[in-house]
């Protein structure tokens, strides 16, 4: 049976380079939130531009759904149903953290506007890539930083405690790496705790 898996985690913490290489190990479709499709993109555009100052918070998180609603449509559930595995750079989660948590709006509201925008299609198997703090920094002192990464250490903090919370309430969901290892490392530890979790 296909299964549905979702990296998530904060800032700079290795999700984009695990993603690819878990979905290489299973032949899996990669893809990512938001703009996972052309019109995720468009909207991609407009959460992380640096130059838009006044986007409301609650405006922001209808965006987010709107391109989560398009993506199950268009590339995660079209793949499931063909018997594919898909392995997402974020997900649900990363709203409820993001959105919820960090902008402090209520969860419950958060949780329903999504549970709406994607139906029952939840990812089976969430993988939560921790680093600590210094690393973090170290490896965004090498980027540009986009709207929600210079949203401040305050917000970031929430948004961690978010995860670890989300984390700690579905343990039949979520696992949880130390990504602060080198990439073959932190490879390995998924590999086993999917093949571990979900016998593939």
């Amino acid at each position: 049976m296909p299964v549905y898996i979702a990296f998530e985690g904060a800032e700079a913490c290795g999700k984009s380079t695990h993603t690819k290489r878990l979905a290489a190990s299973i032949d899996a479709v990669v893809t990512r939130e938001t703009g996972g499709t052309e019109i995720g993109r468009r909207l991609r555009d407009i959460l992380h531009d640096t130059t838009v100052t006044d986007l409301d918070d609650h405006a922001e998180t209808l965006i987010v759904a709107a391109d989560r609603a398009q993506h199950l449509a268009e590339v995660v559930r079209p793949a499931l149903a063909a018997g594919r595995h898909v392995v997402s750079d974020r997900s649900v989660y990363s709203t409820l953290a993001y959105q919820g948590h960090g902008r402090g709006l209520p969860i419950d509201e958060v949780h329903m506007i999504n549970a709406w925008a994607i139906g029952d299609t939840w990812p089976d198997l969430v993988i939560l890539l921790t680093v600590p703090a210094d690393v973090t920094e170290r490896r965004m002192s090498k980027r540009d930083l986009d709207r929600f990464e210079m949203a401040g250490d305050d917000f970031h903090a929430r948004v961690d405690q978010g995860f670890a919370s989300m984390a700690a309430d579905d343990p039949d969901r979520w696992v949880v790496v130390d990504a602060s290892g080198s990439h073959d490392d932190v490879t390995a530890t998924i590999r086993d705790a999917v093949r571990e979790r979900l016998g593939i």
